[in-house]
C-alpha cells in the first residue's frame, strides 16, 4: 500500500474556530518573501516530488487532494492523504525557532469570505457541479429580465390605480393612396375641410317654422320625400340632393311661402342645384312633366330667379354629402354595404326637420356614419382616425345617433317611403331592410 500524502497550509482562523497551531505562529514570517508559500507536494511516495509554480492557495490544495484521492480510488487504494505538518517541516529544514520580529499594525481589513473544501465522493462532487451551474450568476452587469408574471402583476398595479394602460390606435394615413391623383389634392384636403368646419355654420339654418304661417315641418318632410323620387328619376348626382335640401331651407328661412309655392320652391331649388352640381343638367320642361303640369315653365324661372337673389348667390356650401364623402373614406376600406347605409341614415336624418335644425352638417355626417357602424356591428365603433378627421367623439355624436336609429327603425311602417324604397334596392345592397340597432339605442337612453 503505498503512502499518499501531500502538503497543505494551514487554513487562517475563522468566526470561532479555536484551533491554534503554535508552531505555525512561531514559524509565520509576516513580511516574508511570498516565496515561501511555493511548496513541493509530495503526493505519492517513491515519486519525485511535483513543484508547484503557483502560490499554494487552499482551493488549489484541495484540487490536488481531489487529484490525488481520485488516483488512489482509480487503483483499487481508497486511503485518504496523510497530511504532514507544514510547520514541523520547515522546523527541521531551518532549525530552531527565531524570534520573529514585531511587524508593524496594519489596516484592518475586511475578512474575505473562505470556501470550505469538503472531500465527498464522485457522485456528491457531480451533484454539486450540477446545483452551482443552476445557481444565478450575481454581479451588477446581470440585465434584469421581465417575466410575464412581473409583467402582468404591473398592469395589475396599473389598473387599480386608475391608470390606462390601453395602447394607443394610431391614426391611419388614408390619403397616402391617393398622392398620385391631383383631383384628391391631398396637399391641401386637411386646410379644405378645417375651412369647411369652419364656415359651415354660415349655411346653416335655425327653427324658421315660427316664420311660416301655412307651412309646418310635416309638410317640408313629404317635400323632400317626393324630391328624393325625383332626383332618382334623372338619375342625379348625390351632390344635387343634398344642396336642393340646403337651398330649400336657406330660402324658407329668409322668405316666407304659401302652402301652394311649396312644391314650387322645392322644383326650383333642384333646377338650382342642377345647374351647378350635374354636367347634364335636367331641362325646366322635364320637372314640369314630373310636377304634373301644377307650375308653368316660367313660373319655375321666376322662382329660380327669387330664390337666387335671397340667397346673394351663395350656392358653395358645406353641405353634409361634402362631409360623408371624407367621413366614409376615414373609416377605411367600408364596403359598399357601409357606405350605403350611412347614406340612408344620413337621407333619413336631412328628410326630418328637426335633425336640420338641432345639428349641423358634420355632425350629422358623423352621426350617419358612427349609427352605421353601430347598426352593422363594426368593431371598434368609433376609430381614433374617425375621431381625428371628424372632430367627434362617441359622447358628441350619441344623441344625433340615436335620432338616426329611431328614424331607421319607423322607416318601414312610415306614410313616406321614398327613402326606404331607394335604399331597399339591391342596388344599394338593401341596407333599409338591416334590422336598426335597437341595442345601441338602449344604450344611449
Amino acid at each position: 500500500m503505498e503512502d499518499v500524502r501531500a502538503v497543505v497550509l494551514p487554513q487562517q482562523p475563522r468566526g470561532n474556530d479555536k484551533v491554534k497551531n503554535e508552531a505555525q505562529r512561531r514559524n509565520r514570517r509576516v513580511l516574508g518573501d511570498i516565496g515561501n508559500n511555493l511548496e513541493a507536494a509530495h503526493l505519492v511516495e517513491g515519486k519525485p516530488p511535483v513543484q508547484i509554480s503557483r502560490p499554494m492557495t487552499r482551493s488549489f490544495h484541495a484540487q490536488l487532494l481531489a487529484k490525488a484521492q481520485a488516483k488512489a480510488e482509480k487503483n483499487g487504494n481508497p486511503v485518504l492523504p496523510v497530511l504532514e505538518d507544514r510547520a514541523a517541516a520547515l522546523n527541521r529544514k531551518r532549525g530552531p525557532a527565531k524570534k520573529a520580529a514585531v511587524a508593524p499594525k496594519k489596516a484592518i481589513e475586511k475578512p474575505i469570505s473562505e470556501t470550505l473544501v469538503v472531500i465527498s465522493s464522485d457522485e456528491e462532487e457531480e451533484k454539486d457541479k450540477q446545483v452551482n451551474r443552476c445557481k444565478p450568476i450575481e454581479g451588477p452587469s446581470r440585465k434584469e429580465v421581465k417575466t410575464l408574471t412581473s409583467i402582468l402583476t404591473a398592469r395589475s398595479k396599473a389598473m387599480a390605480c386608475g391608470v390606462d394602460i390601453k395602447p394607443k390606435e394610431k391614426i391611419v394615413d388614408f390619403d397616402s393612396a391617393d398622392v398620385s391623383d391631383e383631383l384628391a389634392v391631398v396637399e391641401y384636403i386637411d386646410d379644405l375641410y378645417q375651412f369647411y368646419k369652419l364656415t359651415e355654420d354660415d349655411s346653416r339654418v335655425h327653427d324658421y317654422m315660427e316664420s311660416q304661417p301655412e307651412i309646418n315641418p310635416k309638410m317640408r318632410s313629404i317635400l323632400i320625400d317626393w324630391l328624393v323620387e325625383v332626383h332618382r328619376k334623372f338619375e342625379l348626382m348625390p351632390e344635387t340632393f343634398y344642396l336642393t335640401v340646403n337651398i330649400i331651407d336657406r330660402y324658407l328661412s329668409k322668405k316666407i311661402v304659401s302652402r301652394r309655392e311649396l312644391q314650387l320652391v322645392g322644383i326650383s331649388s333642384m333646377v338650382i342645384a342642377s345647374k351647378y352640381e350635374e354636367i347634364w343638367a335636367p331641362q325646366v320642361i322635364d320637372f314640369v312633366c314630373l310636377s304634373d303640369y301644377a307650375y308653368t315653365g316660367d313660373q319655375i324661372l321666376l322662382m329660380e330667379k327669387a330664390i337666387l337673389g335671397k340667397l346673394e348667390w351663395y350656392l358653395t356650401v358645406p353641405t353634409p354629402y361634402v362631409f360623408l364623402s371624407r367621413y366614409i373614406k376615414a373609416s377605411v376600406s367600408p364596403g359598399e354595404e357601409v357606405k350605403n347605409m350611412v347614406f340612408f341614415l344620413a337621407e333619413l336624418g336631412i328628410m326630418h326637420y328637426p335633425t336640420t335644425v338641432r345639428y349641423s352638417p358634420s355632425l350629422i355626417a358623423a352621426a350617419a356614419v358612427y349609427a352605421a357602424r353601430c347598426t352593422l356591428n363594426k368593431a371598434p365603433l368609433w376609430t381614433e382616425t374617425l375621431k381625428h378627421h371628424t372632430g367627434y367623439s362617441e359622447e358628441q355624436l350619441r344623441d344625433c345617433a340615436k335620432l338616426l336609429v329611431g328614424f331607421h327603425l319607423n322607416a318601414a311602417e312610415s306614410n313616406l317611403q321614398a327613402v326606404y324604397r331607394k335604399f331597399s334596392k339591391p342596388e344599394h345592397v338593401a341596407v333599409a331592410r338591416i334590422p336598426p340597432a335597437k341595442n345601441f339605442m338602449s344604450s344611449s337612453s
